[in-house]
């Protein structure tokens, strides 16, 4: 999937939470001073950020569908090659890295077996393949309370509980399937502060991924409703909300 929304504007909704995710889905990848390291889906390089402070922009490449994604991350990561491209279909040799990862990615990749396919063919035997994806269907992922009053409002709205790696078990599966071996999973949590509840409702208005799209399909009137129902579940501010996602390793 490729995003539309500046990276200013994904900075504003998911940014706010990807960031903290960063170091800790590095920890538990476990790459440790791996010379080549791949983030895959990396945005507007939140985990590109992270790989560098750990590995050096020379060591870290990084791919993503989107121009606007691409060029962010190149900017924001001197010395990091960052190109354009598909997780199905990624532009290296076999056996290029040490490590390949992908943050918050799978959900979207159109073929999620064909992404992590490529991500253990680019990555050399004993390498790691790791990836991680909110816990939107246990409910414990940054949009819970969003998506819950979407649920209360609309029954019918589609959310994002059903797509690949949401669920329990899903990423460890799904990298298993790919042919990675010693497959292992955990949820991984952070916890992000919010001013005001203006802060918070702001940035699902951009249009950024499924609940962005969700909110600017709605008319004017429903929108409003959305937002009063938000803010009725929410704690008064300022608030904290906890983001949960399932993170999977495996070795190739």
């Amino acid at each position: 999937m490729s995003f539309t929304a500046g990276p200013e504007a994904y900075d504003r909704f998911m940014g706010r939470y990807s960031t903290p995710l960063a170091p800790r889905f590095a920890d538990f990848a476990s790459i440790g001073e791996a010379p080549l390291v791949l983030d895959v889906g990396c945005g507007p390089g939140a985990l590109t950020s992270e790989l560098v402070r750990r590995v050096g922009a020379e060591s870290v490449s990084a791919v993503d569908p989107s121009p606007g994604f691409v060029e962010a991350a190149g900017q924001r990561n001197p010395g990091v090659v960052v190109r354009r491209a598909e997780a199905e279909s990624l532009p290296f040799e076999d056996g290029s890295f040490d490590a390949a990862l992908a943050q918050l990615v799978v959900h979207f990749m159109s073929d999620p077996a064909a992404g992590l396919g490529e991500m253990r063919r680019v990555t050399r035997r004993g390498g790691v393949v790791a990836a991680c994806v909110w816990d939107h269907a246990g409910g414990a992922g940054p949009l819970a309370r969003f998506w819950g009053a979407v649920r209360e409002l609309d029954p019918e709205a589609a959310d994002e509980s059903e797509l690949p790696g949401a669920h329990e078990g899903d990423l460890e599966r799904l990298l298993r399937e790919a042919g990675l071996t010693d497959a292992e999973e955990r949820l991984l949590t952070v916890e992000v502060e919010h001013e005001s509840f203006e802060e918070w409702w702001e940035p699902f208005t951009l249009g950024i991924g499924p609940a962005g799209a969700y909110v600017q399909g709605l008319p004017q009137d429903a929108r409003d409703r959305l937002r009063e129902r938000c803010r009725e579940l929410h704690p008064a501010a300022p608030f904290a909300v906890s983001a949960s996602a399932w993170a999977a390793r495996g070795v190739v």
